[in-house]
């Protein structure tokens, strides 16, 4: 399928607890990252990847992501007034990079729960779910790789991560088989945050789905699962542990990966991605270094 009929659907719909107070007023979705809000770069990576399409799945306090991917023209005025044609241009493309639609997600089940409510947008085609929480690197593209797995194999497609044992409690978890395909695996069983001891693998579930629209019906009656929410990874267990139904694989990502889902790897992706910039990283890289000897 070719990616312009893919669409993307993105659950927003989040509190933000752990970032309060600075998410009492503003959406931790919309927090900066470097100088452009998270989902920014999961809408641009969507878009890099040849799908315009995206669905937001929002809750209460959410209409800053709505004002940020529309047009705002009396600020366009005024920066084209003084004539700084730089700030105008990141002003204007963040307003058309694609085309953002919002879906208030209702009482908060859960994962399972926001996806379910992007039926009647997505219809009857394959469409991939991105979490803002994580930050794929414009230099490792993710999605691509995917969706061509998804073409070669008609199947379901998550995007795996080799995590640290200790770690693996804070994700879900799957159980695979190889494949002829360099990292790519069929995944047999999936675990909901599993401990170290019942974790049949490091390989941990990041934000990234692939998921045909199968995954629906399963999800009506999936029933409340860890945290009493409807988890995806339950839904998508149906998948891997059945042989009747679409298959399930698995893509292991190897590039580089930024978790803004907490304060300390908020802060670390900020400098990373900083560092790395060229605008930025002349002057910050030494700066850390200093830093870093000082403590």
């Amino acid at each position: 399928m070719e990616p312009a009929k893919i669409k993307a659907v993105m659950p927003v719909a989040g509190l933000g607890t752990r970032f309060l107070p600075a998410t009492k007023a503003t959406p931790k979705e919309m927090l900066p990252v470097v100088d452009k809000p998270a989902i920014q770069y999961v809408v641009e990576e969507a878009v890099a990847a040849g799908i315009r399409d995206v669905l937001m799945i929002i809750g209460r306090n959410k209409n800053a992501i709505a004002n940020h991917f529309d047009s705002v023209p009396e600020l366009e005025e005024k920066l084209e007034a003084k004539g700084d044609e730089a700030k105008l241009g990141r002003v204007r493309a963040s307003s058309g990079l694609a085309d953002v639609h919002l879906l208030r997600q209702g009482e908060p089940k859960g994962l399972g729960h926001a996806v379910s409510r992007a039926r009647s947008h997505v219809g009857d085609a394959p469409f991939v779910v991105m979490l803002g929480d994580d930050l794929i690197d414009e230099r490792d593209p993710l999605l691509p790789t995917m969706i061509d797995v998804h073409e070669k194999k008609a199947a379901m497609v998550i995007a795996l991560m080799e995590v640290d044992p200790d770690h693996i409690h804070l994700y879900g978890c799957a159980s695979v088989e190889p494949t002829d395909m360099p990292d790519v695996v069929k995944v047999v069983d999936l675990v909901e945050k599993p401990s170290k001891e019942d974790a049949p693998s490091n390989l941990a579930i990041i934000g990234r789905y692939l998921l045909t629209p199968a995954i629906f019906e399963v999800l009506e009656h999936t029933q409340p699962g860890k945290g009493g929410e409807i988890q995806l990874t339950d839904a998508l267990k149906e998948f891997a542990t059945d042989p009747e139904k679409v298959d399930v694989y698995g893509v292991v990502f190897r590039g580089r990966r930024y978790d803004t889902g907490d304060k300390l790897d908020y802060i670390k992706a900020i400098m990373r991605i900083a560092a790395d910039r060229d605008d930025l990283g002349p002057e910050l890289r030494p700066w850390i270094k200093e830093f870093a000897a000082s403590l």
